[in-house]
Formats: C-alpha cells, sequence, structure tokens
C-alpha cells in the first residue's frame, strides 16, 4: 500500500482496472474529501451529498471497469465532472418532483444560540451579510452559481474549473465576471449593504 501511494493517479486507475481494489483504496483516499465538500456546499443536504457521492465512485468504478476511463492525467477533473453531472441530475430530478418555496430557505437570525465575544449587533450584521451574499449566490444561473462556488468555497482554478465543467477557459472566467456582475445588481436593487464596515 505504502508503494501505491506514490503512484501517480493514472496507474493507480490503470492497476484497478487489472484487478488491484488497493489501487482505487488510494484513489479515494486522495479525492473523497474534496468531492464530498464540493457536493455537499452545492446541495446543503447532508443525506443527499452522501448519495451522490457514493454514486459517484459507484459511477467511476463501474466507468473504469468497462475501460471507459481515458482523461490521462486528469482524474481528478474526470470524477469532478461526474460528481458534477449527478448533482445536475439530482437537481432536475427535485425540480420535476417538487415546487420549493423560496420561505422555506429563510434563516431567523434573532434565534441564533452563538452569540458570544462579539457585541450582538456585531454578530446580527455578518450573519445579515453572509446571509444575503448566500441569497445572491442561489439566484445566480446555475453556470454562473457554479463557477462561483468551485472557484471561491473550493478554491479551484479557471483551467480546474473549464476541465471540470468542459468548457474553456474563457468561459469559466465570462461566467465568474457576469456572476460578480448580477450579484452587485441583484444587492443594488434590493437594497443589501455587503460590507460589514
Amino acid at each position: 500500500m505504502k508503494t501505491l501511494r506514490t503512484k501517480a493517479d493514472d496507474e493507480l486507475v490503470a492497476l484497478y482496472a487489472r484487478g488491484n481494489n488497493a489501487a482505487f483504496d488510494v484513489l479515494l483516499g486522495r479525492y473523497q474529501n474534496t468531492i464530498h465538500s464540493y457536493i455537499y456546499f452545492i446541495v446543503r443536504n447532508k443525506e443527499l451529498a452522501e448519495d451522490i457521492f457514493q454514486e459517484t465512485f459507484v459511477k467511476a468504478i463501474v466507468m473504469i471497469r468497462q475501460g471507459r476511463y481515458e482523461e490521462n492525467g486528469k482524474f481528478k477533473a474526470w470524477i469532478m465532472r461526474i460528481a458534477h453531472n449527478l448533482i445536475i441530475d439530482s437537481y432536475r430530478q427535485e425540480r420535476a418532483e417538487n415546487t420549493i418555496s423560496n420561505d422555506e430557505a429563510d434563516v431567523d437570525l434573532l434565534n441564533s444560540a452563538k452569540l458570544c465575544d462579539e457585541t450582538i449587533e456585531d454578530i446580527l450584521v455578518r450573519q445579515q451579510v453572509l446571509s444575503d451574499v448566500k441569497k445572491l449566490v442561489r439566484h445566480l444561473p446555475e453556470n454562473q452559481r457554479e463557477v462561483l462556488v468551485m472557484r471561491y468555497y473550493q478554491d479551484l482554478s479557471f483551467k480546474e474549473i473549464a476541465d471540470i465543467t468542459g468548457v474553456s477557459i474563457n468561459t469559466a472566467l465570462g461566467r465568474m465576471r457576469y456572476a460578480i456582475l448580477n450579484m452587485r445588481r441583484m444587492a443594488e436593487e434590493n437594497k443589501m449593504a455587503l460590507s460589514m464596515a
């Protein structure tokens, strides 16, 4: 197992395809936290995130076993793209099954139990700003929200974002630019002050 940890992703994929299960365990160990965090940040539901996470790795296993992994040197981007597509499938299925009210997402800041150290006013202001930002992010078009989340919350490069989403770097940059412009516009229209100063 020690020698497996030093191998590149593609070597591990090749070993797993030939029946070495320990090779896949190393790949799972390398990327499980990143993948799970990404999925959870998008779906904001622990059980759903766990389901999509499991499905991501099951799909990866099946594709590797069937010889359908052809992303030389890009295993991370490949598995992130699988997770990304499963998240989209989940949203489509949810949209088809339910209509969700935006009212359900509101947070009652006055019932926060985490009031300490700072003044109550400071905490309420910070929470309101963070809440407003989350609301703005939720109202962005899906492709803009996705790029913003990957860049600021997953700390991915625009090259990685482009690989995962299957678009050019310029398209990813453009989506980020429009996401920021749209958030500023929505903040102005709704008279939101996105500063804690």
